[in-house]
């Protein structure tokens, strides 16, 4: 009966009446639903983690990754349905910049706090380092064809441009799997060797881990269609544009899972697994969710979804790119790179609180 964060377990049939009592203010559904994601963040962290010390820090870390980003996933398809693109570009792009600088630099500082220096392997953030620049490059294209080309209405030339892109980049995550866990799994390997005397639990079996693991998953997917019901509503009680819900609010809850498991392990100084879960993710979203919203606008949302982006959204990309590279690409971390990157999201989100939605 000690204090736990499973307790906040309670939250998910609380979010689900509310969600469905009716007159109940959006924003009290909005943060019941956020609270519920913290224990489901938890499970997943401890069932990837387990699951990471039979496969490996790379396997670890994609599959966190994978798992972590299927609320966002989620989160993003039910919003097209609604017909809210705006809120779904945001998010992708909020969704890079919450792991690159948010999620990264709160681990590499509570990791900092603990151990006064840790090391990972620098090939390693090097390689996720030029990925994301080549991701951050493929969406300035089409954003930058709409504005010059296309600036009154889509045109049959982007749409074909916006299909090409999301296939190439498919393409090329598909080419970074079998990379990173055929050709090259030793690029991804851990720096030194890392022990299992830190207070660690006795393991899982496979399948209570894999169960676990397919169970949180659920769980967050079912909170984050919460959210997206209610966001719209929580915006305008509070204030808030739809690009300033998507790029923080929708893409830090959504991302609560890889976050939180990035921060645990980092705390027990498996930085390359901290390093892999964030910056995974933020390829993912690039590489492999943006397209599969692409393909999947021309399904279930009113009018497909073209990768044209405003200014603020490419250039704070750019930003949080060009700084996460310099930042973690030595190798080393401390609680102060940490300070730094956090420091960056924090100037980059207020930027976006006052920046009019009419003038990205």
């Amino acid at each position: 009966m000690r204090p736990s964060v499973y307790w906040l377990f309670v939250f998910i049939p609380l979010a689900a009446i509310l969600d469905h009592a009716g007159n109940v203010p959006p924003p009290v559904i909005f943060f019941s639903a956020a609270l519920a994601i913290v224990p489901v963040a938890l499970l997943i962290v401890r069932s990837t983690e387990q699951i990471a010390k039979r496969t490996g820090d790379a396997v670890g870390g994609l599959l966190n990754a994978t798992f972590g980003n299927a609320p966002e996933l989620i989160i993003a398809l039910v919003a097209l349905k609604a017909g809210y693109a705006d809120m779904v570009r945001a998010s992708i792009i909020g969704a890079v910049l919450a792991n690159l600088l948010l999620a990264l630099g709160m681990a590499f500082f509570f990791g900092g706090l603990r151990y006064r220096d840790q090391k990972y392997n620098p090939a390693a953030a090097r390689i996720y380092s030029s990925m994301m620049l080549l991701a951050a490059a493929s969406l300035a294209v089409p954003s930058a064809f709409s504005r010059y080309f296309a600036p009154e209405g889509t045109i049959p030339q982007e749409q074909l441009l916006n299909l090409g892109i999301a296939g190439v980049l498919l393409l090329t995550y598909a080419l970074y799997l079998l990379f990173s866990l055929k050709t090259h799994p030793g690029a991804f390997a851990s720096e030194g060797d890392e022990e299992e005397s830190h207070g660690e639990s006795k393991r899982w079996s496979m399948p209570r881990a894999s169960l676990a693991l397919a169970g949180a998953s659920v769980l967050a997917a079912w909170m984050s269609e919460i959210l997206v019901g209610v966001a719209e509503g929580t915006g305008k009680a509070l204030g808030m544009s739809q690009i300033f819900i998507g790029i923080v609010f929708l893409a830090i809850i959504g991302g609560a899972a890889e976050s939180g498991s990035a921060i645990a392990v980092a705390r027990k100084d498996k930085m390359d697994l901290s390093v892999g879960i964030t910056l995974g993710s933020s390829i993912q979203m690039t590489l492999f969710v943006a397209p599969v919203l692409v393909f999947s606008s021309y399904l279930i949302a009113p009018q497909p979804l073209e990768l044209s982006f405003g200014r603020a959204e490419v250039g704070s990309l750019f930003i949080g790119v060009f700084i996460g590279t310099i930042v973690c690409g030595d190798g080393h971390s401390n609680w102060f790179k940490g300070v730094q990157l956090v420091t960056v999201y924090i100037i980059v989100a207020t930027m976006f609180y006052f920046l009019p939605e009419l003038h990205q």
